[in-house]
């Protein structure tokens, strides 16, 4: 006797919708914090905590992750690290000013932009992500940037797009180098690179002892960014971009990047380097998603939490 296909099909369609469930409307809200410790401080240095805030795609509505972007204040960062596409939507401003204010008020703060902090959110095939990354638009600009960059100051936060700063953190010296997207191609390492020189101008010979721990920021992990930032020093480099994949094959991992960064480093805490040099590298998952792709899956969104310690 030849057994009827029905459950097995059934079986199967109760297991599509049950991933889809868990994935649009579950998973995509269990924001997490990712923890690290990473060993890069002089003996006897006092610890840092450096919270990464990636890829919200804010959009007006989304008032529960506005109160969980608030919240991580009661995490106590010494420094907040914001690796662009903090918008989502044309009208999100307000509300995303609004999230990083307890931080931003009161932290040490720098940013970077991210494509989505330049152009609003439209509807695209997702499968073409999985064959190239979706670079340079022809559209316009609909976004407006430079209210968002005024809004982020005005909250005390630092401009580090094309640019570098330098902090003092617990009685560390850190300089942070910081590149806009290179995703849109709107990356300058000369203009970062004479930021950087004419922080070492302002010291002239009041030069630490100590030389500074050197981190840098950048929106999408392309090689060539990475590699212009291990050029000039950078011990630990924060990015996001990539949404970890965003849906994830468990025992695979990310099958996209949206980059040319391997998929094997699109989430999480790896090494970047050269013949000569290498760097720890960070790759936030992100808070979020395009409001026309709103899916989740083995990837949730979350915060990175990056303790630097002394070396043991």
């Amino acid at each position: 006797m030849r057994r009827s296909p029905r459950p097995a099909a059934a079986a199967l369609g109760l297991t599509a919708a049950g991933v889809l469930l868990w994935s649009t409307v579950i998973e995509r809200r269990l924001f997490t914090v990712r923890r690290h410790t990473l060993p890069l401080l002089a003996d006897g240095a006092a610890p840092i905590r450096v919270l990464q805030l990636s890829d919200l795609h804010l959009a007006p509505w989304q008032a529960r992750k506005v109160d969980w972007v608030r919240s991580l204040a009661e995490l106590r960062p010494d420094l907040v690290v914001l690796t662009g596409d903090l918008m989502g939507h044309l009208q999100a401003r307000p509300m995303l000013l609004r999230a990083l204010a307890p931080l931003a008020e009161s932290t040490p703060t720098v940013f970077v932009h991210g494509s989505n902090d330049y152009y609003g959110p439209l509807f695209k095939n997702p499968f073409k992500y999985l064959m190239a990354p979706s670079r340079l638009s022809t559209r316009e600009p609909d976004i407006d940037t430079e209210a968002l960059t005024e809004g982020l100051q005005r909250l005390g936060a630092i401009d580090l797009n094309n640019s570098a700063v330098d902090l003092e953190l617990r009685g560390t010296r850190i300089e942070l180098l910081g590149l806009n997207d290179p995703h849109i191609r709107y990356d300058d390492a000369s203009a970062m690179r004479a930021a950087l020189t004419a922080l070492g101008a302002e010291r002239g010979t009041d030069a630490p002892a100590q030389p500074p721990l050197r981190l840098g920021v950048v929106h999408a992990p392309y090689q060539e960014a990475l590699g212009e930032l291990l050029d000039d020093g950078a011990q630990l480099i924060l990015a996001g971009h990539t949404h970890g994949g965003q849906v994830r094959v468990p025992g695979v991992g990310a099958l996209t990047a949206n980059c040319d960064l391997p998929t094997a480093q699109a989430r999480g805490l790896s090494v970047w380097y050269d013949a000569h040099r290498a760097a720890f590298l960070n790759v936030s998952a992100g808070l979020g998603n395009s409001i026309y792709a709103p899916v989740r899956f083995a990837c949730r969104p979350e915060a990175s939490l990056i303790t630097l310690e002394a070396a043991r």
